[in-house]
């Protein structure tokens, strides 16, 4: 039986995922929270599988509390799963540095809910399309992979550089001849070391 705590500030929304919960035969809400810091309070009261965290609420908002229970010893096989309205770029990163093992928007179809409620619980993680989006822009724009050239690149002559930075750009040998103003089918200079 998975434990899910419901942490949101909208008695609605709580209430829809109570119930839909409910109907699951392997699932049961452990508890509820209204504001971050009753979450933080709850989670390490109840011990759920998963917590279902709303970003912004009252008190110290779902990120913060995701914080705090991630770093909580005694919460260590506890999952957070970020569920918000929201598709703020700036949410979907901290929630994962926080320590989330999801995030999903509000829209997600129940059946997509409670299979990452499952998803969470047996140890992975999954991020709603638009936040992978997020995820990948922020990852490659914050730590761009060092290019070291080629320790050989000397010994190739500059007509033989801007050919291989060419093909680089993954032009083809016709758009690499049009480039340089060469005939495809005419001479060039042969590649050394092979």
């Amino acid at each position: 039986m998975i434990s899910v705590l419901l942490v949101d500030d909208q008695d609605l929304v709580r209430m829809g995922l109570r119930a839909l919960i409910a109907g699951e035969e392997t699932m049961r809400v452990a508890g509820e929270a209204a504001d971050g810091l009753a979450a933080v309070a709850e989670a390490r009261r109840l011990r759920p599988d998963v917590v279902l965290m709303d970003v912004r609420m009252p008190g110290i908002d779902g990120v913060e509390a995701t914080r705090r229970i991630a770093a909580d010893p005694d919460l260590a096989a506890t999952r957070v799963v970020v569920l918000t309205t929201f598709e703020h770029d700036e949410y979907v990163v901290d929630g994962l540095r926080a320590g989330a093992s999801g995030f999903l928007l509000k829209n997600t179809p129940p059946a997509d809910l409670l299979t990452a409620i499952r998803t969470v619980h047996d140890g992975g993680a999954l991020l709603a399309p638009s936040a992978t989006r997020t995820l990948i822009r922020e990852f490659t724009a914050a730590s761009p992979r060092p290019l070291d050239p080629h320790p050989r690149i000397g010994d190739l002559t500059d007509r033989e550089r801007e050919v291989v930075g060419l093909v680089a750009q993954g032009m083809s040998n016709q758009e690499i001849a049009e480039h340089l103003v060469l005939s495809p089918r005419q001479p060039g200079p042969t590649c050394r070391g092979r």
